[in-house]
């Protein structure tokens, strides 16, 4: 997993200085402090989906080369066969498997989003992109936080909002809970 931070770090870092640009400025695209960015390039502090999102779709690139260094290359369709989606362990509690990684120029991310229990775990509110959310639990339970609203959801349970309310989750219970997650612009 740090691994996977620094390699993260490592290509965003590559992508402003081909771009030219400051650090500043991709912090301001996030909406985080210099001091936050900073430590994301060097791999010492996660980014979250949407930052990665916002970085990709503002400086032209795929997210795909972000988060696993692989531009997509299939135009017609895309297939991924059960457990092969490319994977990123963002931190300890979250793994992303995405199930469109091969698609090149998609409207859409679709992840497997597993993450686990965490009792003492605090949600941040600092999720937020543009566009529209669909979670479908698979297994486990969570607790999904939009504005002001705390929601429990259960295996089976759907939820779609706007992206752009912060949200944030948690697993709840014992269990780690697996959900696949669907963005939309």
């Amino acid at each position: 997993m740090d691994n996977q931070l620094k390699q993260i770090g490592q290509r965003l870092r590559g992508l402003r200085e081909v771009l030219d640009l400051t650090a500043e400025e991709v912090a301001e695209t996030c909406d985080i402090s210099l001091e936050k960015y900073e430590l994301i390039e060097r791999g010492e502090l996660d980014i979250t989906i949407s930052n990665l999102m916002k970085i990709a779709k503002k400086y032209g690139v795929s997210a795909d080369a972000l988060m696993f260094d692989e531009e997509p290359h299939m135009r017609s369709y895309s297939v991924v066969r059960k457990g092969q989606g490319m994977s990123v362990e963002r931190t300890k509690a979250y793994k992303y498997q995405s199930l469109a990684s091969g698609f090149a120029h998609r409207k859409a991310e679709v992840f497997i989003v597993t993450v686990e229990p965490k009792p003492e775990a605090q949600v941040v509110y600092k999720n937020t992109h543009p566009g529209q959310e669909f979670n479908l639990v698979l297994e486990g339970a969570m607790e999904i936080y939009i504005g002001d609203k705390t929601i429990e959801l259960y295996e089976g349970d759907s939820i779609y909002f706007d992206s752009s309310i912060p949200h944030g989750m948690k697993a709840q219970g014992e269990k780690a809970v697996r959900f696949l997650a669907f963005t939309v612009e």
